[in-house]
């Protein structure tokens, strides 16, 4: 089934990033799978913005759409997105109508924070470096950014691990991707490729070292990164080790395809091995490493030594790295999509009602004195609920039913979920709400007694996103609350005319002082204990 989907990064489109090399490898293939696909990123480059501008303004339909120009993004800054690429964003998203919002590194206050907190779309976020995940500060954040989060990827175990600390749930490992047609091995030189860092002086000089025992191979020293210095080449490597700085991987694919062997940084980028390994060079990494970068020199000078076990270790490096490809990656993503598109439920179609046929208000979520903290029996009850002309009530005790079993005979039962978002009090958590959406007949959209309206809100996008019927309720447990929240819907016979009656439902608010309803909920309770 071919989807909307809407990938948003939050780095500059103009500009070399694994991140972005990521999306667009997974965008393209998605493409070949009949989806419709659009990019959503910050830009450097003049000739983007103008043409995002005009995609905006013509619906949205391009492959790739700049919403602004590029601010730094850094892990411990707060939200810097300019007012008019929030603008840009809003309208993208609406303007798109995409069936997913998928969006990469999050973790960053930038763009790909802001449309998973605001797409009204299912939403996946995917997770790809440990150092990422440093926004939102706050819990209350974090935790409504999860709740609007459909979905949780992650590129590896340990970035999964390292986000499951923030944001709690469900992940699913997925590949990073690499184009296996780009980086593929080609003849192959007595070149080893070194990914070097400034800060690993250890590995760095047990490279070099290796090297100087192997007269007739050369090295390249790589970066990889802007800003990160330049290395010093020892004397004795003059003349046959060389500095190469290639940020892009269409850059690094003519140099990783002639590398014979090639050693990671400790804290390089993981996108690099991938490409290295696809390029069939022999992959330095052996265990213990990082504790005694020595390991290396001696691995280095086995690889050059043995021409047998070197091109072993590149044929089995590259059959790994088949199993990453953008392709693979991109079968993985779109069985993510078409889970969570499975999730919604049909629209049912609603048959018309007759002008005379009669229309009932209900109040859905009521409790008695079977609750440990309410004191209205269920007559009292009743009695209350036709003085406000009630036409139906839901009786919803606190993990009992026998106030329930009072009030009507036995009836099958329908599973309504009440303030599914109102974190002052227990709810499920994301995962297990979505873990159990199959079970769900009804979700609570408005409940007259949170204290914050947005916690209505959420479970009200929710709910649309998933197409489940909405319901609502005072969640009163005095009776001066009854009646102040419920749905108007025709009148029914039967859980079945039940479920068909809420998809035409209107949403009723009463509202009361909610100060004076707990007021007397704590008076009612206190009295209780004085007897």
């Amino acid at each position: 089934m071919g989807l909307r989907v809407c990938l948003v990064t939050p780095f500059a489109w103009s500009r070399p990033h694994d991140v972005n090399e990521h999306v667009a490898g997974l965008a393209a293939e998605l493409r070949a799978l009949g989806h419709e696909v659009t990019v959503l990123a910050p830009s450097t480059r003049a000739a983007d913005l103008i043409a995002g501008r005009r995609a905006l303004l013509d619906g949205g339909g391009a492959e790739v759409i700049a919403l602004g120009p590029a601010v730094p993004v850094s892990r411990r800054s707060r939200i810097g997105v300019p007012v008019g690429v929030r603008a840009n964003l809003s309208l993208a998203l609406v303007r798109g109508a995409y069936d997913v919002v998928h969006g990469f590194e999050p973790g960053l206050p930038s763009l790909s924070y802001l449309a998973l907190r605001d797409a009204q779309a299912l939403a996946v976020a995917t997770f790809l470096s440990r150092e990422r995940l440093g926004y939102p500060p706050g819990r209350a954040q974090r935790e409504r950014l999860l709740g609007r989060i459909d979905a949780l990827l992650a590129t590896s175990e340990e970035v999964a691990e390292a986000a499951a600390e923030r944001l709690p749930g469900d992940y699913r490992v997925v590949s990073a991707g690499v184009d296996t047609e780009l980086f593929q091995p080609g003849r192959k030189r007595t070149l080893v490729v070194y990914e070097w860092r400034p800060t690993e002086r250890l590995l760095a000089r047990a490279v070099a070292r290796a090297l100087r025992g192997l007269p007739e191979w050369e090295l390249v020293l790589l970066r990889t990164k802007p800003l990160t210095g330049r290395p010093t080449v020892s004397r004795a490597l003059r003349g046959r080790a060389y500095v190469r700085t290639l940020r892009a991987g269409e850059a690094r694919a003519s140099l990783l395809n002639e590398a014979a062997v090639f050693v990671p940084a400790f804290d390089g980028l993981d996108r690099v091995s991938l490409e290295a390994a696809a390029a069939g060079a022999a992959i330095v990494s052996p265990p213990g490493v990082r504790e005694q970068p020595e390991l290396a020199a001696a691995a280095i000078a086995r690889l050059a030594e043995d021409a047998v076990f070197r091109e072993r270790s590149g044929t089995r490096a590259r059959a790994e790295a088949e199993q990453h490809s953008f392709q693979a990656l991109a079968h993985e993503v779109d069985a993510v999509y078409q889970e969570l598109a499975a999730k919604r439920k049909p629209r049912v179609s609603v048959p018309s009602i007759p002008a005379e046929h009669d229309w009932i208000t209900a109040d859905l979520h009521l409790h008695t004195s079977w609750s440990h903290d309410c004191q209205i029996s269920v007559e009292e009850l009743l009695d209350r609920a036709e003085e406000q002309g009630l036409g139906a009530i839901a009786v919803t005790d606190h993990n009992v039913f026998g106030g329930a079993l009072e009030a009507v005979e036995a009836q099958g039962a329908i599973v309504y979920l009440p303030h599914p978002f109102d974190r002052l009090h227990a709810i499920p958590d994301p995962a297990t709400l979505h873990r159990n959406l199959a079970q769900l007949d009804v979700l609570e959209v408005y409940n007259a007694r949170l204290l914050f309206e947005a916690y209505n809100d959420e479970a009200l996008r929710f709910a649309r996103k998933y197409g489940l019927a909405m319901g609502a309720g005072s969640d009163a447990h005095v009776l001066q609350g009854v009646g102040t929240g419920g749905v108007r819907l025709p009148a029914f016979d039967g859980p079945e005319e039940f479920l068909a009656a809420l998809r035409l439902a209107q949403i009723q608010r009463r509202p009361r002082s909610l100060l004076y309803l707990q007021s007397l909920k704590w008076a009612a309770q206190a009295k209780e204990r004085v007897r």
